[in-house]
């Protein structure tokens, strides 16, 4: 089946390049000029398997519009952006993007972020399909990775779809310590880091959603000059 690729962006020559570029990579594009139009787009498509938003957007700004998409949607999302200041990038992974790409941007790029999000996306679904996975309880977290839903004390958890593979990778592996190297490639099948942010920012979230005190961690605790552990056994 083909991937549906979303691209919200109101610069007409830049949404035609990527719809060009990533149409000829064999991927079904959907351009959406202001963030009105993609709300729009989300209530009639069948499905999206990813996500490129711009931030400077008409009528919805692209902030707004990620947290939208947020409140209903676990898809991959690209942040694309001339907004190059940490606060933009912090606050868009906040929000809940899976990543952030500066403008003006190499094409390469581009195709090898696109590559790599939706990689490990089909990937994790396929797994999920292919095997019967039990649910893995650890302190007073259940995962079901049947369903890629976390409950805590009977609440389901609203974790995107990143924060739940860090998650469930850590609870798959209780003990094994990653590195920040290791995490980046298994959660975003890529070997380099392009901005430590972007893990830093989903682990931050996560604790908030998961701990009881995110600044003192149970869960995700960090192994200092090292990376990440489990710090709670499975029950």
């Amino acid at each position: 089946m083909t991937q549906k690729i979303m691209v919200v962006e109101d610069e007409e020559d830049i949404a035609e390049l990527i719809a060009e570029t990533l149409t000829e990579q064999g991927y079904e594009v959907v351009i959406a000029k202001d963030g009105a139009k993609a709300l729009q787009l989300f209530s009639t498509l069948e499905t999206v398997d990813l996500v490129l938003l711009d931030l400077m957007l008409p009528k919805i700004n692209g902030m707004d519009l990620l947290q939208r998409i947020r409140k209903e949607h676990r898809m991959p999302v690209l942040i694309i952006s001339a907004k190059d200041g940490e606060y933009e990038k912090i606050l868009g992974l906040e929000f809940g993007a899976d990543d952030y790409l500066v403008k003006p941007f190499s094409i390469l790029e581009l195709q090898a972020r696109v590559k790599a999000l939706l990689r490990r996306n089909n990937d994790y679904q396929n797994e999920k399909v292919a095997k019967a996975l039990k649910p893995i309880k650890i302190g007073e977290l259940t995962i079901d990775q049947e369903n890629l839903a976390v409950m805590k004390e009977g609440e389901s958890l609203n974790l995107t779809a990143k924060e739940f593979q860090i998650l469930n990778l850590f609870a798959s592996n209780p003990k094994k310590v990653y590195t920040k190297v290791q995490l980046y490639k298994e959660i975003w099948d890529d070997e380099f880091i392009h901005d430590e942010n972007v893990l830093n920012v989903h682990i931050r979230r996560l604790r908030k959603k998961i701990e009881v005190d995110p600044s003192n961690p149970e869960y995700i605790q960090t192994v200092w000059g090292i990376g990440y552990k489990l710090g709670v056994a499975e029950t």
